[in-house]
């Protein structure tokens, strides 16, 4: 009979090159074998989240195949244009633009009304996050789309660490780096019961200049009894892009007395290196209306990518590497056939992974 195997699951960061995460649960379901515990740091957090909630992997491959009312993918929608209204007159008033205008003599009240023109202007808004709340875009329709995603399995709009852990009874952690403190935190019941699940995501997920930074509130409480309100909160893959450490340590104390032996480890690794089959060699395509988010994505890629790699080398054999060769972190609107390359490309790997544990064998086996 074809031997089961019980896995826990880090899920690397990369945007939208962790689409090739479905392809991977796909094929780890097929086989029979299941997940316990579940890490994953920005992307890698998002699809942790959902498998936590209760997707399954066909459920997964509907939703990164969900399309807007024009046609484009839904995914799309998470680069999302701040509004005038999104900014605070605080923010307004402590801004660089309006430090800029006085500099300038403008006389007073003046620079409020030159400020408030440039912010309904169709640029300006973004110019003003990117220098004010640390990115062009505002991450508003990902908050919405998350929520969403969480109801449909039964889940509330507010469900925190702890209560969805008390509902689904499933140990899920998500990384992100607090620029404050300059210190990693992974959000799970633990370490963080009273924030909510939807912004713990939203914090991991938050790359720097491309997203606005997360403030924690004082409602979310304390991080292992250490306050944070007001701390500023962005990706984990700063500090942590693939954080196997997690579950490769069995004495660490953040991920509970989780009997380590209980479960294999599975690292899901998105390997820039290693070409999608079918997928003609060449750079990603992503567009977007200011080139410095391009160049930005770039850096970031670069960056992220030279995270974790002590961990990556000692545990190799734990590693399953998915092929993302030509797919940008930002590129959410690529076409319907790369994005099926995408999956596919993780399918297979995983397959072949599964292979090298002598986990696949033929049922008549």
């Amino acid at each position: 009979m074809r031997r089961l195997a019980i896995f826990d699951v880090v899920f690397e960061g990369g945007g939208a090159k962790g689409s090739a995460f479905v392809g991977a649960l796909k094929a780890l379901s097929e086989r029979g074998h299941r997940t316990r515990r579940l890490i994953g740091t920005s992307a890698g957090a998002i699809t942790a989240t959902l498998t936590a909630a209760g997707y399954s992997p066909d459920e997964l491959s509907k939703v990164v195949n969900e399309k807007l009312p024009d046609g484009k993918p839904r995914f799309a929608a998470f680069m999302d244009k701040p509004r005038a209204a999104d900014f605070t007159e605080e923010q307004k008033d402590a801004s660089d633009t309006i430090r800029a205008l006085r500099a300038v003599h403008v006389p007073m009240l003046a620079d409020r009304v030159i400020l408030n023109l440039l912010l309904e202007s169709p640029i300006y808004p973004q110019l003003f996050s990117f220098v004010e709340c640390g990115g062009f875009f505002a991450g508003a329709n990902f908050v919405e789309w998350l929520t969403e995603k969480l109801v449909a399995k039964g889940l509330g709009e507010n469900e925190t660490m702890a209560t969805f852990f008390e509902k689904k009874q499933v140990d899920l952690s998500v990384v992100t780096s607090d620029t404050t403190a300059m210190q990693m935190l992974v959000l799970n019941h633990r370490t963080a019961p009273d924030v909510p699940l939807v912004w713990a995501v939203r914090m991991s997920m938050s790359i720097p200049f491309i997203w606005r930074e997360v403030i924690w509130q004082e409602s979310w409480g304390s991080y292992l009894g250490q306050p944070k309100t007001g701390n500023t909160f962005v990706d984990g893959g700063m500090l942590s892009n693939f954080p196997l450490r997690l579950i490769a340590e069995p004495d660490a104390p953040i991920m509970g007395d989780t009997d380590p032996a209980g479960a294999l480890n599975l690292g899901l690794l998105l390997d820039g290196k290693l070409p999608i089959t079918g997928l003609p060699a060449q750079p990603s395509r992503a567009q977007h209306d200011f080139r410095v988010v391009g160049r930005i994505s770039a850096l970031l890629d670069t960056m992220m990518d030279a995270n974790d790699n002590e961990y990556i080398l000692a545990h190799a054999s734990e590693i399953c590497r998915l092929p993302v060769q030509g797919v940008g972190t930002t590129e959410f609107n690529m076409s319907d056939q790369k994005l099926a390359l995408l999956v596919n490309g993780g399918y297979q790997a995983m397959l072949d992974h599964l292979n090298t544990l002598h986990l696949a064998a033929p049922a008549s086996a």
